[in-house]
């Protein structure tokens, strides 16, 4: 068996990830923020009690956590089937072999445009991870990932 060598996903995938993080993180704080204000006005405690510690987590989440899981994602494509892998506390590496691809879509949502960046998303036959989503590509990428699985597809003997 061959060793596999993985692709990282683009930069500007990392950016998609970070601005994510950080629209979750402003909500998050929001809320903080409401419950401080309630301490303070009904309980007479001093602010910042809820919004000082949910804040430096929020840090966290939008600079650190992030940067790991983009480290984290990689794919490779074989002759026959193409492996994706994700995630930093549960590592998956998810094989797809493409004779069991059904349907190829090529996706990108506001902010996966605004940092330039798609989304390859394969749906298989069968019930258990029959949708794979290979984030993070260039437009070229997905593309020519998309039409070289197709060719595959209709190469197959029926």
């Amino acid at each position: 068996m061959t060793a596999i060598t993985w692709t990282p996903l683009e930069p500007g995938q990392l950016k998609a990830m970070r601005i994510s993080a950080a629209i979750t993180g402003a909500i998050l704080l929001a809320v903080a923020i409401g419950l401080d204000v309630g301490l303070l006005l009904n309980a007479k405690m001093p602010f910042g009690l809820v919004t000082v510690p949910v804040g430096l987590v929020l840090l966290h989440f939008v600079f650190v956590t992030p940067a790991r899981r983009f480290r984290r994602w990689g794919y490779a494509k074989t002759e026959d089937e193409l492996h994706v892998a994700h995630g930093v506390l549960v590592h998956t590496e998810t094989s797809v072999a493409f004779h069991r691809v059904q349907h190829i879509d090529v996706a990108q949502g506001p902010i996966e445009r605004m940092c330039g960046v798609w989304e390859l998303v394969l749906n298989t036959s069968g019930t258990l991870n029959s949708r794979i989503r290979l984030p993070g590509l260039s437009r070229a990428t997905a593309e020519a990932l998309r039409d070289e699985i197709r060719q595959r597809i209709r190469a197959e003997p029926e």
